[in-house]
Parts: C-alpha cells; structure tokens; sequence
C-alpha cells in the first residue's frame, strides 16, 4: 500500500515536473521573439541552449527502458526539449551576425552529436543489463545537467560586471529554480542520485541568479 502511494505522488510529482520542465524550456521564447524581430542575437550567448541540448540529448538515452526502466517522464520531456533546442539554436545560428560564432556553435553541435552516437554504440554493446546501462549514463547525464544549470555562469559575470540584467532572461532563471526543486523531489521519492545531486546543484545555481537578478533589476 505505502508502495502504491509513493508511485502514485511520484507520478503526480512527474507530472508536474514535465510541465515546469517544458515552460522551462520554452521561458526563452520572448527572448528569440526579440532575436527575430531585431534580426540580431545582440550580446545573448547561444551557451545555455547548446548546454541544454547536450543535457537532453543523454537524458533520453538515460530515460529508455533498455537503459533505466519506469522512466518514461524522462524520456517525453527530453525528447521534448532536444526539438525545442534545436529551434532555438537554428534561429540563433541564422541571426548570429558573427561567422567565427558561427563556426564555434556549428564545431558544438558537431560534437555533441558525436559524443553522444558513440556513447549509444558503447552502452548498448558492451553493456549488457540495465543497471550497468544506468551507472554509466547516470553519471554521464550528472556531468551534463550540472553544466546545463552553470551555464549562465558566463552571462551572471556579464551581469555583475555592467550592473544589467538586460542579457540574463528572467523566466529562464526562475523556470531553472522550479524545475531542479521539482526533479529533486521525484528523485527523493524512490532515491535516483543521478536526478537527485544535479537538480539539487541547480537549485543553488537558480536561486543564486534570482538572487543577482534581484541586486541589479532597475
């Protein structure tokens, strides 16, 4: 019975986790709005974006049955977010007015594609139960997620150094905060550590922007 209940809140927690998650994914559509509109990516950095592609990239490969059973919530937001991402990054590659950007977020996608090919190759032949398909990716998808979550890093010291917030979206950051506190809860549920310890970081990494986003809001 306690059981029972436990998947029934962690379904419910899911759930929820799927929609912030997919309002965290879309919090940068204003900012692509304006990218389109002005025809320029201005002093926006296609970093977060690149990042989170690569995040969801190995989440889907975490979240297939072959891999880490009874995840399915993993797996259709994932997979939700590498289409989201690939629009944004293909209107921020379009309306980069810089070539030498161009070529670095090209070389990126180049790679990311890459690595994760051959992690699949790797993990399906010469693994061969699910919990060594989940150790590995597990911790590849930790590394990954930390880094989606500091990716901002570089626009926070943009930030503190001009005293704006003009190129840190709001939305972003507070859709960040949300969504690591809703997946550290599922992950708490039925202890995952490899959805647990990333979310928790990006907890910190969320409020820590909120928290700069508020000294220098004007």
């Amino acid at each position: 019975m306690v059981s029972e209940q436990l998947n029934l809140i962690r379904n419910i927690v899911a759930i929820i986790g799927n929609g912030i998650a997919l309002c965290l994914f879309l919090s940068p559509t204003p900012t692509f709005i304006q990218i389109v509109k002005k025809k320029s990516t201005e002093e926006y950095s296609p970093v977060p974006y690149l990042a989170t592609l690569i995040n969801c990239l190995v989440w889907v490969l975490y979240g297939l049955p072959m891999v880490h059973p009874h995840n399915t919530p993993v797996l259709t937001i994932n997979g939700t977010g590498i289409i989201i991402e690939v629009v944004f990054i293909t209107i921020f590659f379009v309306y980069c007015g810089r070539q030498k950007q161009r070529l670095v977020i090209a070389a990126v996608l180049a790679g990311e594609t890459v690595f994760v090919a051959v992690l699949t190759v790797l993990v399906f032949t010469l693994q061969h139960t699910t919990k060594e398909r989940s150790l590995s990716v597990g911790i590849i998808c930790c590394v990954f997620n930390v880094m989606m979550y500091a990716s901002p890093l570089s626009v926070m010291k943009m930030v503190i150094k001009t005293k704006s917030v003009e190129f840190m979206p709001f939305w972003l950051s507070l859709a960040a905060l949300l969504n690591a506190g809703v997946w550290t809860v599922y992950a708490l549920i039925q202890f995952d550590p490899f959805i647990a310890i990333p979310n928790g970081i990006g907890c910190v990494f969320g409020l820590a922007q909120l928290i700069l986003y508020a000294a220098y809001d004007k």
